[in-house]
């Protein structure tokens, strides 16, 4: 499994990009580490995003349903929580420190967004 790698500050100041974590240096295929010449850089989330939204504005063709915050919200948070729901083998008390909220507030939203084990 290859972990993500962000510069530090990809997403911002004092954000997780600048964990540990996440910024690790890269290893090529044979498991040696890889200078920076030979790997390209990870494009920050969000620059995905970015170009989420670009695509779903250029789709919606000058027509709108004032539902773009709430859509773009739902669409981040739902993969966001189940991964790392699967990451910490379904432990609310650990994934809620990892996200950083509350476990009421995480076991809430599991289930407002249909993904709770209840």
């Amino acid at each position: 499994m290859q972990a993500y790698t962000a510069s530090p500050g990809a997403l911002g100041p004092g954000s997780a990009a600048d964990h540990p974590a996440i910024v690790s240096s890269r290893t090529s295929a044979r498991g040696d580490a890889a200078s920076p010449d030979h790997v390209a850089p990870a494009p920050a989330l969000r620059e995905h995003v970015a170009r989420a939204v670009r695509r779903y504005l250029a789709d919606l063709d000058g027509h709108s349903d004032g539902m773009l915050h709430g859509v773009v919200l739902r669409e981040v948070e739902t993969p966001l929580l189940g991964e790392v729901m699967r990451h910490c083998d379904g432990n609310l008390t650990r994934a809620a420190a990892i996200l950083g909220i509350n476990r009421a507030t995480l076991r809430k939203r599991l289930h407002e967004l249909g993904l709770s084990r209840d």
